[in-house]
């Protein structure tokens, strides 16, 4: 659908559905109103010389056509068969009334609600009722001021057709609109769902590699203490500056998805992390003990903020993993280069001396791995992983700087059974 046609269908849809709504927030007015006004169509009948009944077989009439309608929702067969056989008593009767037009109604209702094979019945015995009703009266003389009596006749075979149709395509409005309704809703509800991964994402890169430092730390510190204690309190106050990092990133993405009224004073926004603090994550890193150094190439201060801050995670959540399994003289290389639209990282270590305490073979479920590649897909891009020629571990990622097309990330089973061999990343 182009945006011409949206925004002309898209207010007249909205429009409807107001209607709609207000409809069934006071459906007796719509269910009486009409009634009133079917039975008031009959009272000039009344009046009519013409007609062979008094006027109280007149009156009863009005009310026989009017009075099942305020069924004519529940049950528009049974209505549409009441003012049909209504309409057909006055043949005999020689009433011409204006309450008659409550077939109309029924007819309306029968096409908005029933099937399609109640209607084609519904219209054939309209259509039938209504060539009896021409005969009967055109050959009493109450339609003698029609001079083409069968021109009439058609034309009011036409009306009701219209009617049917007019009440079928409400009724295709109706689903039309509660489609609409429940696509918005799936909306909802993935915005919503993509919002909770993006925030579970953060904080998990956040408290992920963050606690994994301050555990490196706290191990040197607890080794030093007893015969280097200057060495070990600076190495408390790292730990001290990285959990008050960590601590302020989380504020600062609570107050993104907080409340608007919600008092920020102790949470500014401050900017997300990009390509210009990788020396101070890796700073952070060398000071839990292993040998880090960092190789970029390229302008990589003109990516966008959101690619600079996906690549930064990429890299966190890669030495975050390293540092669990990082003995002392582990060495790790990270590469960020930017060329041909496109932007490179890559993270390898020489591998693991040690086995991290309190690890165990499963535990991780490979999270980390995945949530680096929800972040590669919105930019088109992936990330692989596994063991390299050095005995440790690699990740690598391409990126595409010049398409932001933000596709859905894949789900969680596809993206695991693109996974190669992993090392239980968090």
């Amino acid at each position: 659908m182009s945006d011409a046609e949206q925004r002309v269908i898209v207010p007249l849809i909205q429009r409807l559905a107001s209607w709609r709504q207000a409809d069934r927030a006071h459906p007796r007015i719509r269910r009486w109103g009409v009634t009133v006004f079917i039975a008031a169509m009959g009272l000039p009948s009344l009046l009519n010389p013409r007609n062979e009944a008094d006027a109280w077989a007149a009156l009863a009439l009005c009310f026989a056509f009017s009075l099942p309608l305020l069924w004519r929702e529940r049950r528009p067969m049974l209505v549409f068969a009441l003012t049909t056989a209504v309409s057909v008593v006055t043949l005999p009767l020689g009433v011409l009334s204006g309450s008659d037009a409550a077939r109309a109604v029924a007819l309306f209702n029968v096409g908005r609600i029933c099937p399609p094979r109640q209607l084609v019945i519904a219209l054939a015995v309209t259509v039938a009722q209504l060539v009896a009703w021409a005969t009967v009266f055109t050959l009493g003389g109450q339609l003698q001021h029609a001079t083409r009596p069968e021109v009439v006749t058609t034309l009011a075979i036409g009306g009701m057709a219209a009617v049917a149709g007019l009440g079928l395509a409400g009724r295709l409005v109706n689903v039309v609109i509660a489609a609409l309704q429940r696509e918005r809703d799936q909306q909802t509800r993935l915005a919503a769902a993509q919002e909770r991964a993006r925030v579970s994402r953060e904080m998990h890169d956040i408290l992920g590699h963050t606690l994994a430092i301050i555990v490196g730390l706290a191990d040197g510190a607890a080794a030093l203490a007893p015969t280097q204690p200057q060495r070990g309190a600076d190495t408390l106050r790292i730990i001290a500056d990285s959990g008050r990092g960590a601590l302020g990133e989380l504020r600062r993405l609570l107050a993104v998805i907080g409340d608007d009224d919600s008092p920020r004073d102790d949470a500014p926004l401050a900017p997300q992390p990009g390509l210009a603090d990788l020396d101070a994550l890796l700073g952070r890193f060398r000071a839990a003990g292993p040998t880090a150094t960092l190789h970029t190439e390229g302008d990589l201060a003109g990516l966008a903020e959101g690619l600079q801050l996906a690549v930064y995670r990429i890299v966190q959540e890669a030495l975050t993993n390293t540092l669990k399994y990082a003995a002392p003289d582990t060495t790790v290389t990270v590469s960020v280069t930017t060329a041909d639209d496109r932007v490179r990282v890559a993270v390898e270590d020489t591998g693991p001396h040690r086995v991290p305490q309190g690890s165990h073979s499963g535990d991780s479920g490979g999270k980390g791995l995945v949530g680096m590649r929800q972040r590669a897909a919105l930019y088109e891009g992936t990330v692989t992983a596994g063991p390299n020629a050095l005995g440790g571990w690699s990740v690598h990622a391409v990126m595409l700087t010049t398409s932001l097309s933000a596709k859905p990330p894949l789900s969680l089973d596809q993206r695991e059974s693109h996974s190669p061999m992993e090392r239980h990343p968090e």
